[in-house]
């Protein structure tokens, strides 16, 4: 392969490190006018009344929206739930009430940005107090206050896994670990908030340009709530400051296409700003969802894990937005990655008045990945058994059946991640047996009261969208020339949120249509020129985008080669389908493919101060093929640092529904002094059956293992379990014995 494993520069550094590259904000127009959100800042209410009187007199404003404003006054991307303004004048049932702080009240649209938010101060609003649901467990209970009241139950969500006989596998079972594992929310803190621009083009349709994840799913929202066909609706995505999994929900497109819909009605085509201060992104966009995992694993004394029982609960917040999705890889993943015979697992997501729960990188894969392995690596400990040793006796291989009854896809290869992994980190096989490297568990003579301490972690991740959601990827080719293809023209909708498809979409498709690098042309992330790509989440956009870029790229070589000039072909990639769950089993096919992954962590703790420090990372990715090497090394150390804030420093704060930590002087992210001191990065390519080239997905893969690997290290210096995080100083302080 001529491009296909090469670490070529990314398409877009120039730009972006020259400041040429322009992102949402970046974008402005002669005559542009400012829009100012006025949000709820109550997590439970029901609004009486609005009155805008007083910030329509105020000069500069041009106009002020509510909820009787909005066509279609309703949307979600999976089910439709959360109304687009809140308060009086829709008829949408109860969609005059605010469920969450950011719920938006009201839009002012007005000369100047100073003058739209002076002016969202002037609207009057008459709030009735309503009972605040802030715990997920308490929202369960029978009898607690509804969030949504024309729902029969806080809970939304209910998945069941049943395989095997589970209460027999315990009462034979010699040895039993059980956990109550508690999750936090984490906010994505990427580094543009959400920012944008509304007009209407030269066609007469509704555009906005915005950072996304989906352009098709934003036109899908946007034309919803206005009313009007997706045609009249186009989307454009420049430059993304980053996504994580926040830019999967709409949080200001609806709001911008409200606006210059409404003003062009009355006669007004001027292009409408906005840009959310950081505070505003924190309460205005979705987070990480908290769990609480309750389990219980039984195993034979030779390390074989029988019989797992898990319940797990998820707080959604105030609206639905992806956590059936969400909650439906945690239930999959609470168990692990091993072949257990006997299984029950009972998950829920339920509706609070926090923020809402909803996409972020592992998508449900974290959470229940630090319960599978927090309990694998305590089974491990009680067994006296080597913690690689006793996962290669119980990891999923080739044909073994998931707890939902279905093998994974062909290509499985966990026990090899596991074994190169260890290698790395110091493990030796003796005797066939896997022995730890020994630990200097007080490596500074100097400073007795730093332990340090080694973790091992390992997890699976699906490929693409899961458990029977509809999947596909298209992709157009254009090429031209008369003798010979001087330009070749990609047209696509996949969006680049910084993890380089751009760049691995041109390297495949040089090497699908057989020429340069510098001859194919990119069309990107505008529902008006590309077909639907679907989401840029789910580690699935090298495997879909590069299997319809293949797809389009042969169809156009054929054409070419029948004397087609210019040769255009459209093709749509489908790959094999899911199911959902059965609903009295969980029997599935949940997803057509995997990555897997293995971390060893080494980590040191000063029990004075209870300050946790990463040391090492050994991380081993199964990529299938490494389209660009050099961008998956980014992946895996981008995704560390990630999990890491996650893991120790990043502590999300809301009490009663309010978030406390809304800046980014209370919510902490690793800086250059917090991210681990070193990341060795394992390539492994063992390739996917059906992957392009046979490449994987691994965007998310890294930070599955992690804060489990953490945890373990610090057990393996402190002799302490931890089973909440983050792992802040005054947590492990107080663990380990510190705090008076």
């Amino acid at each position: 392969m001529e491009y296909i494993g090469k670490s070529i520069q990314k398409v877009d550094a120039v730009k972006k490190v020259t400041g040429e590259a322009l992102y949402p904000g970046d974008f402005n127009y002669p005559d542009q006018l400012y829009m100012k959100i006025l949000f709820a800042r109550r997590p439970s209410a029901r609004v009486v009344s609005i009155d805008t009187s007083r910030a329509e007199k105020l000069n500069g404003v041009v106009a002020v929206l509510t909820a009787k404003d909005v066509p279609v006054n309703i949307y979600g991307m999976i089910v439709k739930d959360q109304p687009v303004l809140c308060g009086p004048g829709s008829d949408v049932p109860f969609a005059d009430r605010v469920r969450f702080v950011g719920d938006q009240v009201a839009l002012v649209v007005a000369e100047t940005e100073q003058i739209a938010s002076k002016a969202s101060e002037l609207i009057d609003v008459v709030y009735e107090d309503l009972p605040i649901v802030s715990s997920h467990l308490q929202a369960m209970d029978e009898g607690s206050f509804l969030v949504h009241p024309d729902k029969e139950s806080n809970v939304f969500c209910h998945f069941r896994i049943r395989k095997g006989e589970v209460d027999k596998a315990f009462s034979d079972a010699d040895v039993i670990i059980e956990g109550e594992y508690t999750t936090p929310v984490q906010e994505h803190a990427y580094l543009q908030p959400e920012a944008g621009v509304s007009f209407i083009d030269e066609a007469g349709r509704v555009t906005v340009i915005v950072s996304g994840q989906c352009a098709h799913e934003d036109q899908e929202q946007i034309a919803h709530a206005l009313g009007i066909s997706h045609e009249m609706v186009r989307v454009i995505y420049p430059a993304i400051g980053g996504a994580f999994g926040g830019r999967e929900d709409v949080s200001i497109q609806i709001a911008l296409a409200l606006a210059a819909f409404r003003l062009h009605e009355r006669g007004i085509d001027r292009p409408v700003k906005i840009i959310w201060s950081r505070e505003e992104s924190i309460i205005g966009h979705h987070k990480r969802h908290a769990y609480t995992i309750r389990t219980k694993w039984g195993a034979m004394k030779d390390g074989k894990v029988i019989a797992a029982r898990a319940e797990v609960i998820a707080d959604g917040g105030a609206y639905i937005y992806t956590s059936t999705k969400v909650l439906g890889n945690a239930t999959l993943m609470c168990t692990g990655p091993y072949l257990i015979p006997n299984v029950s697992v009972d998950s829920y997501a339920v509706y609070t008045n926090n923020v809402p729960g909803g996409a972020f990188r592992g998508f449900g894969g974290p959470q229940g990945a630090f319960a599978a392995e927090s309990q694998m690596n305590k089974l491990a400990e009680v067994l006296g058994m080597d913690p690689v040793e006793i996962r290669l006796k119980n990891v999923l291989r080739e044909g073994d059946l998931l707890s939902v009854g279905t093998p994974l896809p062909k290509g499985v290869s966990l026990d090899k991640v596991i074994e190169q992994c260890a290698l790395k980190a110091g493990w030796k096989l003796i005797d066939g047996k896997w022995q730890m490297p020994e630990v200097d568990h007080t490596p500074d003579t100097d400073r007795p009261f730093v332990k340090r301490g080694l973790g091992f972690s390992c997890a699976f991740k699906n490929v693409g969208f899961s458990f029977g959601a509809p999947e596909h990827c298209d992709a157009k080719i254009t090429l031209e020339g008369k003798a010979e293809i001087e330009k070749a023209i990609l047209y696509h909708a996949a969006a680049d949120v910084g993890q380089g498809i751009h760049t691995a979409m041109v390297q495949m498709a040089a090497e699908a249509l057989g020429l340069p690098l510098e001859k194919i042309e990119l069309i990107l992330s505008d529902t008006a020129t590309s077909l639907f790509a679907g989401s840029a989440s789910a580690s699935r956009l090298t495997f879909m985008a590069g299997n319809s870029i293949k797809g389009a790229a042969a169809l156009a070589l054929k054409k070419w080669n029948n004397e087609e000039r210019p040769a255009t072909a459209e093709y749509v990639y489908r790959p094999p389908k899911t199911t959902m769950y059965d609903p009295d089993t969980g029997k599935s096919e949940p997803n057509f493919a995997y990555g897997y992954v293995a971390e060893a962590v080494e980590v040191d703790i000063d029990t004075e101060t209870g300050q946790v420090n990463v040391n090492n990372v050994v991380c081993a990715d199964d990529v299938g093929q490494a389209v660009n090497p050099l961008i998956v090394q980014g992946q895996i150390e981008g995704a560390v640092v990630q999990a890491a804030g996650y893991a120790i420093l990043e502590n999300y704060i809301q009490e009663n529904g309010v978030p406390k930590t809304t800046k980014l002087s209370t919510y902490l992210i690793p800086t250059v002094l917090d991210i681990p001191k070193k990341v060795e990065s394992i390539i492994l390519e063992y390739e996917d059956p059906i992957g392009p080239w046979g490449a994987r997905g691994m965007g998310e893969m890294p930070y599955l293992p992690f804060t489990a690997a953490i945890v373990d290290g610090i057990h393996n210096a402190t002799g302490v379990w931890f089973d909440e995080y983050p792992l802040t100083a005054e947590r492990v302080l107080d663990g380990i014995g510190g705090l008076d």
